[in-house]
């Protein structure tokens, strides 16, 4: 029975540990959107609209990154 119980557990290993894998792959790409839209809509504004917002276009990544940790967080 032992040795019945470890087989049935190595045949669904492969598939957990690739179905582990396409979940990690869609997580990244979720977050890489994030980050994507977020440096893209902050990039078409302008200096001034960005200094009213409190941010200088040096921020534009840091925050886009951070919008992507968050939303990875959820």
């Amino acid at each position: 029975m032992a040795v019945a119980t470890h087989h049935t557990a190595l045949k669904n290993a492969p598939a957990t540990g690739l179905a582990s894998l396409i979940e990690a792959a869609k997580a990244r790409y979720a977050r890489h959107r994030v980050y994507r839209q977020t440096v893209n809509e902050l990039s078409e504004l302008s200096n001034r609209e960005l200094t009213d917002l409190g941010l200088h276009r040096s921020m534009i990544r840091r925050l886009a990154l951070q919008a992507a940790e968050e939303f990875a967080a959820r």
